[in-house]
């Protein structure tokens, strides 16, 4: 019990210095300050009724980074962008993105095919016992294969329009029946 009564003095210093750190603040047009000084020098008045937060925004870039930017399209001829070898070593990192993403998606193709089991997958635990679980379960595979199979027909057509190989693309399955 006496301990409970000795922190009060303790509190109640704790209370008093938090309200002593509390300074006027002046509001000059759109800044803020707490000097009294400059405050009365530039005819600030007082802000009242609350704690004020000011967060600086950020601050854009001068006028000549557009003028330096549009320095060196000058020296390109108006019709090209890019010079030919780096825009062709792009198109070649596309298109062996493209076709490891092809590979993926084929695999995965595979594997979903080998579980879906042509509309009838193996079941699991608790499937023998509720149906329902089972049915929806094929009922998800079903979709994830036509989804994946939609993935595949999307890269094939992407690795065509950019030239690239599709030699793999025709030995998927045409999806679930």
């Amino acid at each position: 019990m006496k301990s409970r009564y000795a922190l009060i003095p303790f509190a109640v210093f704790a209370c008093v210095a938090a309200a002593s750190a509390q300074t006027t603040i002046y509001r000059c047009g759109n800044s803020y300050t707490n000097d009294r000084a400059e405050a009365v020098s530039k005819n600030c008045k007082a802000v009242e009724g609350g704690n004020v937060t000011v967060v600086q925004g950020t601050k854009p870039h001068g006028g000549a980074a557009p003028a330096a930017a549009a320095a060196p399209q000058a020296a390109r001829p108006a019709g090209q962008r890019v010079e030919a070898g780096a825009q062709r070593a792009r198109d070649d990192e596309a298109r062996s993105i493209l076709e490891a993403e092809l590979k993926k998606a084929q695999a995965r193709q595979a594997d979903l095919e080998k579980e879906y089991n042509n509309g009838q997958p193996e079941m699991l635990g608790p499937e023998h016992r509720n149906h329902q679980k089972y049915l929806d379960r094929v009922a998800e595979l079903k979709a994830a294969v036509e989804r994946n199979e939609r993935d595949i027909q999307g890269l094939t057509r992407e690795l065509a329009r950019t030239g690239g190989t599709t030699a793999n693309a025709g030995s998927t399955s045409t999806g679930p029946k």
